[in-house]
């Protein structure tokens, strides 16, 4: 195997501190055992407690999150009748929320925030807040270990993207579809974001260790995408691609491929600009 796809560096770092919301990069992160500090810890839900995405609401791309000492800001550029709200992450009553079926107990964040949001996505919706990760386990048992756990991410805590996989992609795209129909890295809402790689090389990495900077993280397995990466993490928009041309050269088992996903393997803190190596 060549150097390029046994070797890179991190070109970029995101965390989503509302699950489904705009993204915030950042420079550097700390790992916790179910992800990124900051990451996914709040989430949308409907009145009976179930996780409400972009995948439903594509008006969730303009609330744009902020997370400092604790409390949690919202903001939705462009609307003036939603001012800027403050959602501190002490602890309220308790609700049961669910993702995927999976039920864990969390916290609500109050009126206030439920009506902001309500507001802001145009239905009615709850915000909460995932006061305890512990509490919702890794489900895949194939490269999991007994104690992982997750956020409120889909299934594991970090998703890894590699630019050169993307620019494969966008090849394709503008060959087979139209260069007006190409897609940034944002429509994949990947916390690891690395250059330096093959196209593709990340196909080959299940089972495997990172080591990235001054820590270790496992790789579960590729990422399987949903019409989420066609909404436009700006605007809100929705078009036909990436799906269409994943859907020509990415299918496996019915599933369309994108990104791979990683576990925790102890604590450490990533950054912009670690070299990554791909270990047995």
């Amino acid at each position: 195997m060549s150097t390029a796809s046994t070797a890179g560096r991190v070109d970029s770092l995101h965390v989503y501190p509302v699950k489904g919301c705009h993204r915030v990069d950042v420079d550097s992160a700390t790992l916790d055992p179910w992800g990124l500090v900051g990451d996914r810890r709040f989430l949308p839900v409907d009145e009976t407690g179930k996780l409400v995405s972009q995948r439903e609401v594509r008006a969730l791309t303009g609330v744009r999150p902020a997370l400092a000492d604790g409390v949690l800001t919202l903001t939705a550029p462009g609307r003036d009748d939603l001012p800027d709200l403050d959602v501190a992450t002490a602890a309220r009553a308790d609700v049961t929320a669910s993702i995927w079926g999976t039920e864990f107990r969390a916290s609500s964040c109050g009126d206030d925030a439920d009506a902001w949001l309500s507001r802001a996505a145009g239905r009615e919706l709850r915000l909460v807040w995932m006061d305890d990760p512990t509490r919702r386990p890794v489900l895949d048992a194939e490269w999991t270990r007994p104690g992982d756990v997750v956020s409120a991410a889909d299934g594991y805590p970090l998703l890894l993207a590699s630019t050169s996989s993307l620019a494969a992609l966008n090849d394709w795209i503008a060959a087979e579809s139209s260069p007006d129909e190409v897609v940034p890295m944002t429509r994949f809402r990947p916390n690891l974001v690395v250059s330096g790689f093959d196209a593709w090389a990340e196909d080959d990495w299940s089972g495997r260790r990172l080591r990235v900077g001054d820590t270790t993280l496992r790789v579960a397995g590729p990422c399987a995408r949903c019409v989420m990466t066609t909404t436009d993490q700006e605007s809100g928009e929705r078009r036909r691609e990436p799906l269409r041309t994943l859907a020509r050269h990415r299918k496996v088992a019915q599933e369309l491929l994108f990104a791979v996903n990683l576990l925790t393997d102890g604590p450490g803190t990533l950054r912009v600009g670690d070299p990554v190596e791909v270990l047995g």
